[in-house]
């Protein structure tokens, strides 16, 4: 059988803490497939062999048929927007606590791996975020985002107020803690803990989620992918635009926050039989039924 992956760019997570041992059983269980492995500085640094090569962390996907994230949640969104630019499929491997996107265990990365490489696997496409700030018609600040774009209240702790634009027609104006622009991927990290529903991954849909709205009839909204919607603070002192809590930029009175779809889309491969609902009883502990 032919295999597909013939490089693979492998990052640790950022803190290193727990990545040593697995990192090396996963680049001897690569080499011993005869695969190139490339990892970015940090990674290799933790690693007990150098692996072919080192390269900057920018670079590190241009010539890689496939992406592993050896972390947490965290670790494969700090890379989300740099594979899906350079259009190649991701892996994670869960070496953190939650792991809605990092779905092999670390126990069970070389069997699993074994069958993926082997061509194995159910490919899954992901939205990201273009997020923007704009500044009297200048662009001044700009990021990527797999999880939400968020607009909140700085550590001030008063309401901010923004007025909410959806293809440019007026949707409402709020006085919140803030709002949530999310993706499906992003529905299950602060939007849910905000009170926004669940979005499937393949549902073509954006979250609008308010934090804490003033008014208690301001709803979670979902919009098609397609909408392009923009933010204009009206009143906040201390406020705060962020980015899959990765990027931020405090902005200031009359800045509009504009967030899109970006062009290009997260390829994520999953062992076969997958379960988008099994994952979400075993990680939000609903129960299950007796057979």
């Amino acid at each position: 059988m032919t295999q597909p992956f013939k490089t693979i760019a492998v990052v640790g997570k950022p803190d290193g803490v727990g990545v040593p041992g697995p990192l090396a059983l996963l680049h001897q269980f690569l080499s011993r497939r005869g695969v190139a492995v490339v990892m970015d500085e940090r990674t290799a640094a933790l690693a007990p062999t150098s692996p072919a090569r080192v390269l900057p962390l920018e670079s590190l996907f241009a010539e890689a048929d496939l992406a592993i994230a050896l972390g947490g949640d965290g670790t494969l969104l700090g890379i989300s927007r740099v594979v899906a630019d350079h259009h190649v499929p991701l892996v994670g491997i869960n070496l953190g606590t939650l792991g809605f996107l990092t779905d092999i265990p670390a126990e069970s990365m070389v069997s699993m791996l074994g069958a993926m490489l082997d061509g194995a696997f159910e490919p899954e496409s992901r939205l990201l975020l273009d997020g923007e700030i704009w500044r009297n018609d200048q662009l001044i600040f700009s990021a990527v985002a797999l999880n939400d774009v968020v607009v909140s209240r700085g550590a001030m702790g008063s309401m901010i107020e923004f007025a909410v634009e959806v293809n440019g027609e007026f949707v409402y104006s709020l006085r919140a803690d803030g709002l949530i622009v999310c993706t499906p991927t992003g529905s299950t990290a602060y939007a849910l803990s905000s009170g926004g529903p669940i979005l499937h991954p393949n549902l073509p849909a954006i979250g609008l989620v308010p934090i804490s709205p003033h008014t208690l009839s301001n709803r979670p909204v979902a919009i098609p992918d397609s909408s392009e919607v923009r933010i204009k603070l009206l009143r906040g002192h201390n406020a705060r635009v962020n980015f899959d809590v990765q990027s931020y930029f405090d902005p200031e009175t009359d800045d509009v926050v504009v967030v899109r779809g970006h062009r290009n889309r997260l390829k994520l491969l999953h062992p076969v039989g997958h379960s988008y609902f099994a994952m979400l009883r075993s990680k939000l502990h609903w129960a299950e039924r007796a057979s």
